[in-house]
């Protein structure tokens, strides 16, 4: 990739609609220009935007999954996980016996069906560990990886900011309609979005907004690492201190390497996702990044060997 290629992903990364004639006053190329590197990109699979609900704001909850498995097992347990539409971030884990994904749950039914039920009945699951995530510290939407812009130019292309309202948001079936097809294409046209809803797109304009504003509605880069020179990643879990797991969460999510930072419940109380150039960058990582932070007591690392499933399908 060359530099407009970097400093369009880094664009599409701090908001998944900018109009592209933005981004190309911000590059100092032609829209068309822009436009043609996405529609390569995108083609090429390397790149596409999604539209994902925050089901924080609906009221849901999340659950980080564990999925152990028999050896032969673990790829069709994976699939079986990402053909849901309550999961995101589905991944086989080292040694290939091993699935890790996250759950949103609206019910306390739903949630049961999946963690109580459903997987524990498969007869090719070993074991199933689920923790509840309580608080993030760091989100994909914030991985420093991408970084190709200078402040300034990032900070002209940042979306508006969301409003700091914690009470639940109703959606009515217009509005499932629209996030449904902003799954399928965060960038998808105004006139797209008023065929599906059967709005006018002065509508669709201003409940896309409303959405956006309130929270619920999230623009999100689906795009291996491997693409910008990150081919190593990894899952941690790692055991701190009750009195620093803070300080610890909040140091990990300043380093650029880290995808992903959340405060979870379970033996361990710190979940987080890593993408590194290598397995070099990864030691490197533990050994110097995470081992003289004060408080961990102990981590464990999972190198992720397959993606099945990163930013995933709504849960409506």
């Amino acid at each position: 990739m060359d530099a407009v290629d970097r400093g369009l992903i880094h664009a599409l990364h701090i908001d998944g609609r900018v109009a592209f004639r933005d981004i190309a006053t911000v590059l100092g190329v032609s829209e068309n220009t822009v436009a043609r590197r996405y529609r390569k990109l995108r083609g090429e699979g390397t790149v596409r935007v999604v539209g994902m609900v925050n089901g924080g704001r609906l009221g849901y909850v999340s659950w980080t999954v564990r999925v152990r498995c028999t050896p032969d097992a673990a790829m069709s347990v994976a699939k079986a996980l990402a053909d849901r539409a309550d999961t995101s971030f589905v991944y086989l884990l080292s040694g290939g016996t091993e699935v890790s994904c996250t759950v949103q749950a609206a019910t306390s039914q739903e949630q049961d069906a999946l963690l109580l039920n459903k997987l524990p009945r498969t007869s090719r699951v070993v074991s199933v560990s689920a923790h509840l995530v309580l608080r993030g510290f760091a989100l994909p939407s914030g991985w420093g990886g991408v970084a190709a812009l200078s402040p300034e130019q990032a900070a002209g292309l940042a979306p508006p900011p969301v409003e700091s309202s914690t009470a639940p948001v109703e959606l009515d079936d217009g509005d499932r309609a629209l996030l449904h097809a902003l799954n399928r294409d965060g960038r998808a046209s105004y006139a797209e979005l008023s065929t599906v809803t059967g709005w006018s797109e002065s509508t669709v304009r201003r409940r896309l907004a409303m959405l956006r504003r309130t929270g619920v509605l999230q623009f999100h880069l689906d795009m291996p690492p491997a693409a910008i020179g990150f081919r190593t990643e990894a899952r941690l879990w790692i055991n701190a201190q009750p009195a620093d797991v803070v300080d610890v969460a909040e140091a990990l999510a300043r380093r650029s390497e880290v995808a992903f930072a959340a405060l979870t419940t379970g033996s361990t109380n710190l979940l987080v996702a890593v993408n590194c150039r290598d397995t070099t960058d990864l030691s490197l990582f533990l050994t110097e990044r995470i081992a003289p932070l004060h408080g961990v007591n102990s981590m464990e690392t999972a190198p992720i060997i397959r993606t099945i499933k990163r930013a995933g399908a709504l849960l409506l």
